[in-house]
């Protein structure tokens, strides 16, 4: 059995070694005010179920109804325990040297019911005690408003985003966060993937509230023709109104700025064929400017107007007008680049992500991975694809700041500690990726800021606890906090230090 000691130990040899290849990527590459963080979101670290007058959300009901969904049955009653845990939490991140904390407020702890509920002050209270802790510490709080989970109230009254009125649930919502936490909190995102969890939940029907119809699945109810798209309009105007809020009576006093998170592969043509070409385009138009062509342009894009009307809503002249609220900023989740094949002239499976753009994803062509694999089906190590989306994003919309709000290498759940500590494939596939960023920098891309994915681990949505992102590795039976190799390589990065010192100086009881 590998006691502590010899952990720290392997962890420290192994850290020699890999310090050539680690340090051919340097801090000061990234221009000076580049944000550096790690990201989690509240359902999946907080805990704290129903504590201090949190009510009930979503994701609590649906994992406590259908634990056969989740991989390992579990849920997040206690998750990571952040919320008891928050200081120790924070100390974490200073020892990191991190410069930014991106995390997502619960909705069903500031307004257990909704707006006609009342706000509850402890639920306030909690975060002004976490933002408090975050800037003594010189760490600035990025916060999200919405990341998958919402009061149980909302989802039985409107079906979640079905309802045209939760866009007021939501407005009201918003300002009941930028009152309390906007004249500490700079930087707002309002969603965080509502192109990925509206496919999940209305399309392939795996989250909550667990809508589908085939060929996509076969859910008790839905119809993954239609409803995936009412939602999404309602989630596109339910952020219209938010900026338009932020930007007529707080950003001027509070200083603040505020965009919106999207989820984005990068899609490459299995063949460099005329319609796999086109296949790549529309999966990265149903994949990006699904939201995103709403938002800076006021319009749907052309390929999915013609492929899903009428069942793709229209803007009203008064949503238009709302549209034209600009964002200041767009988040990017992007974890891997995958190939996109043609599904209208060839059959394919599409009960999958890709399915409603009639695309079949696959990372294999001629035998040959695009990457290497992950825990993750479907998601592969391939560093420039980053640089890619960034020019592309960079390209389409005007050269706005642009945030790596999540990126980050999934490791299966292990009882081997040393295989889960000297985690050599995440220091690799981070030192990748920030390179990629770094380029693309050069190249003229206008990135502010970067967050790992994870600081430690989480509850992983379906996936339970079997899949780790954490730069520290959690034990669930203690809550015990440990740095893996990937937290001293993080760290050595952001101070610009050889990987000398011990790893357990990263701890936070150290």
């Amino acid at each position: 059995m590998v006691t502590a000691t010899g952990m720290a130990i392997l962890l420290l040899a192994a850290l020699a070694i890999l310090a050539p290849s680690a340090w051919g990527l340097d801090r000061a590459e990234f221009p000076p005010g580049f944000l550096f963080g790690a990201a989690t979101s509240a359902y999946q670290v907080e805990g704290a179920y129903l504590e201090d007058g949190k009510g009930r959300n979503n994701w609590d009901v649906f994992t406590h109804t259908h634990s056969g969904n989740i991989l390992d049955g579990r849920n997040g009653d206690v998750a990571a325990d952040h919320y008891h845990r928050y200081m120790e939490d924070v100390d974490i991140m200073h020892k990191l040297g991190v410069s930014s904390y991106r995390f997502s407020i619960s909705w069903a702890r500031i307004l257990p019911s909704g707006r006609l509920g009342g706000v509850n002050p402890a639920g306030i209270a909690f975060y002004n005690r976490l933002i408090a802790a975050l800037l003594q510490n010189g760490i600035e709080p990025f916060v999200t408003l919405h990341h998958f989970d919402l009061p149980q109230e909302l989802e039985t009254r409107y079906g979640s985003w079905l309802g045209a009125g939760i866009r007021e649930e939501f407005d009201y919502y918003a300002d009941v966060c930028f009152q309390a936490f906007g004249d500490r909190v700079k930087l707002w995102t309002t969603f965080n993937e509502p192109n990925l969890f509206i496919k999940h939940a209305y399309m392939l029907g795996r989250y909550p509230p667990n809508h589908c119809s085939p060929p996509f699945g076969n859910c008790n109810s839905g119809n993954s023709q239609r409803e995936p798209y009412v939602a999404a309009h309602n989630i596109i105007m339910s952020h219209a109104a938010a900026v338009h809020n932020y930007n007529k009576n707080y950003k001027v006093k509070q200083g603040g700025s505020i965009g919106i998170i999207i989820a984005m592969k990068f899609y490459e043509p299995l063949r460099n064929t005329t319609e796999d070409i086109l296949a790549a385009q529309r999966a990265m138009s149903f994949e990006i400017h699904w939201f995103l062509d709403p938002i800076f342009f006021g319009e749907y894009p052309k390929e999915m107007r013609e492929m899903l009307s009428p069942n793709l809503p229209e803007f009203t002249p008064v949503e238009k007008r709302l549209l034209q609220n600009k964002v200041d900023l767009i988040g990017i989740n992007h974890y891997t680049t995958i190939y996109a094949k043609d599904c209208i002239y060839s059959p394919c499976n599409l009960k999958t992500y890709e399915g409603n753009a009639l695309v079949f994803a696959t990372g294999e062509r001629d035998g040959v991975q695009i990457g290497k694999s992950t825990a993750l089906a479907g998601f592969y190590d391939v560093p420039e694809g980053m640089e890619k989306i960034l020019e592309y994003v960079n390209k389409r919309y005007g050269n706005t700041p642009i945030y790596i709000t999540e990126n980050g290498y999934s490791q299966h759940s292990s009882n081997n500690m040393e295989d889960t500590m000297n985690d050599i494939d995440r220091v690799n596939y981070l030192r990748g990726y920030l390179s990629s960023i770094s380029s693309a920098l050069r190249r003229g891309a206008n990135v502010r800021g970067y967050f790992v994915w994870s600081l430690m681990d989480n509850f992983e949505w379906l996936f339970g606890f079997t899949v780790k992102f954490g730069l520290y590795h959690v034990d669930l039976a203690t809550q015990k906090r440990t740095p893996r190799m990937s937290a001293g390589w993080y760290r050595d990065f952001l101070t610009g230090s050889r990987p000398v010192d011990k790893v357990q100086d990263l701890r936070a009881d150290s």
